[in-house]
C-alpha cells in the first residue's frame, strides 16, 4: 500500500508485525483500533481459536475462523501493509469496543 492511505477504525488489514520476542517481521492480520500520523494502532488477529478475544468467523469475513487478541494491542507503521481485506461490521466493531473498554475502565480508579 502506498503511504497517506487511510484505514478506519474495524479495517482489518494484512501487515508485517513485529512480535516482541524477535526482530523477525512476519505477515499477519489485524484490525484497526485508529490512525495518526502514519502509524496505525491495532489489535492482533490470530487463527487459534482457543486463545481469547473477539470470534471472528469465516461468514464475517476472515479467510479462517479467528479470534481478535484485545489483549494485543501494538503500533505500526502504515508501510508495513499489505493490504486491505475487508471492514468489521458495525455489531463487530461495538463488541470489539466494549471489550477494549472493558479491560481501559481499570485507569479511571
Amino acid at each position: 500500500m502506498k503511504c497517506g492511505t487511510m484505514y478506519s477504525p474495524g479495517d482489518v488489514l494484512l501487515c508485517q508485525v513485529q512480535f516482541t520476542d524477535s526482530f523477525e517481521l512476519k505477515t499477519r492480520p489485524v484490525v484497526v483500533l485508529f490512525q495518526e500520523y502514519g502509524n496505525i494502532i491495532a489489535a492482533g488477529i490470530t487463527s487459534n481459536t482457543k486463545m481469547t478475544g473477539i470470534p471472528l468467523s469465516i461468514k464475517e469475513g476472515a479467510v479462517k475462523d479467528s479470534v481478535i487478541k484485545t489483549n494485543y494491542i501494538f503500533t505500526t507503521s502504515e508501510v508495513l501493509v499489505k493490504k486491505k481485506l475487508f471492514s468489521l461490521s458495525k455489531e463487530k466493531k461495538n463488541e470489539l469496543y466494549q471489550e477494549l473498554n472493558r479491560k481501559l475502565s481499570s485507569l479511571k480508579n
